[in-house]
């Protein structure tokens, strides 16, 4: 009998290019059957934080409130190489105008979220789904948004300016350090055996694509929402890479940075040491 292993992760054209092998049955799975279940990123963390799914894509951010039932594993990084969700608004502003004035946040447990506390701390937040957010502040509804996902890409397209890339912000604040976004994670009690037999395979999903790219992208592309092929290509680029296949030395020490300064800002509560899956 097969074992079902759940794996949910965001329904964008970089998580499916990283999924495309195992989604498409390119991979000999063995007794493994893997079921995808697509949400948006903060439903996902809070799912993970009743320990519903097996492997999921999480925020960074999020694992600080999940380490004690999930490891992270060594592959399915998203890291900002000197870029990263966007800060936009109707009009010209720069960082240090937004102290006092409302930002549209993706979701609270979301790295945009903790970047942003980072760098404004005294920032007021509002939450909207994230794929409304440009059209929030365009139509005047929020005074800025902080953009994930194809949005880093569009904004433009609804007429709005950017604030600031905490991308770039990081990787000033930090001496070119990656800024950490999300992650995969396994749920520990699988076991040992299984949740490496699980992250291999995960890993193979990925190295696939990456020898496919043409094939793997047509099948991100139906996830695209509104990116043109090029855009899609360019976004896939962006956060499906080498450094998606191990984090490296620096994007692991980014990794552990950045919960560090979440909890010494009182962002997140508590100390967080991160433990990588071993292969």
């Amino acid at each position: 009998m097969a074992r079902i292993i759940r794996v949910a992760h965001s329904p964008d054209s970089d998580d499916a290019f990283m999924f495309y092998a195992l989604a498409e049955n390119k991979l000999d799975t063995g007794d493994l059957e893997f079921v995808h279940e697509l949400q948006d990123i903060e439903s996902l963390n809070r799912r993970a934080l009743a320990g519903e799914l097996e492997v999921t894509a999480v925020s960074i951010h999020a694992y600080a409130y999940l380490s004690d039932r999930y490891a992270l594993l060594p592959h399915g990084a998203s890291m900002g190489e000197g870029y990263g969700p966007r800060l936009v608004a109707r009009q010209p502003l720069e960082l240090d105008d937004l102290r006092g004035r409302t930002v549209a946040i993706p979701g609270t447990l979301t790295s945009a979220f903790m970047a942003l506390k980072l760098a404004l701390p005294d920032v007021r937040t509002v939450v909207v789904p994230f794929d409304e957010i440009p059209e929030h502040v365009a139509s005047g509804q929020s005074e800025v948004g902080l953009l994930i996902h194809e949005g880093q890409l569009t904004y433009q397209q609804e007429g709005l300016h950017l604030v600031a890339d905490l991308g770039a912000w990081w990787a000033e604040k930090t001496g070119g350090l990656p800024l950490p976004l999300g992650g995969n994670v396994i749920r520990r009690d699988l076991g040992p055996e299984l949740i490496t037999r699980v992250s291999r395979l995960l890993r193979a999903s990925i190295a696939y694509a990456l020898d496919n790219r043409a094939a793997a992208l047509q099948h991100a592309a139906q996830y695209g929402r509104g990116l043109k092929s090029s855009q899609t290509d360019e976004f896939v680029g962006m956060y499906v890479n080498q450094r998606t296949l191990d984090y490296g030395p620096d994007g692991r020490r980014a990794v552990q940075l950045f919960l560090d300064n979440g909890y010494e800002a009182g962002i997140i509560p508590n100390r967080v040491g991160v433990d990588f899956v071993k292969d």
